[in-house]
């Protein structure tokens, strides 16, 4: 199930893999892949993380997330992460994945922008959803990425 990551870089950055997480039978969760962002010297920068497969919980929680450290910020490095989890998610063809964000995130609207994707909806978290219980999260901007 889970490939080969040693190809995930480019003259910038590249994604070191930390773990992997099979998913559960019952389908709640699915296979990830999670990194740090490294420079080109190792040092890590962030983290990310891609999950493989679609359901609802995945259109609102999305395929990729991602964290820069602050003092990294500004350089497009989630972005670019972004790019290349797009070549892996190809990979186990996805078709699409979907990144999502909170409206009022606007480092992240923007990464999702540079990253050619197209807001879909900022939607409504359903009542049930665990970023709405867990986190009183309300809405997230749903921007989905063709392969």
């Amino acid at each position: 199930m889970f490939l080969n990551t040693d190809f995930l870089t480019d003259d910038e950055i590249k994604l070191v893999l930390e773990k992997t997480v099979d998913g559960d039978v019952e389908g709640k969760r699915v296979p990830a892949y999670h990194f740090a962002i490294c420079d080109s010297n190792g040092v890590k920068m962030g983290v990310c993380d891609l999950r493989i497969g679609h359901n609802e919980k995945l259109y609102y929680g999305g395929n990729i997330g991602y964290a820069i450290d602050e003092k990294y910020r500004g350089r497009h490095y989630a972005g670019k992460a972004c790019l290349l989890l797009f070549e892996l998610a190809r990979k186990h063809q996805l078709g699409y994945v979907i990144i999502t964000c909170n409206p009022d995130n606007n480092a992240s609207r923007k990464t999702c922008e540079y990253a050619g994707g197209r807001l879909l909806e900022i939607a409504e978290l359903p009542e049930d959803n665990e970023m709405r219980l867990e986190s009183g999260e309300t809405k997230k901007c749903i921007y989905r990425f063709e392969l």
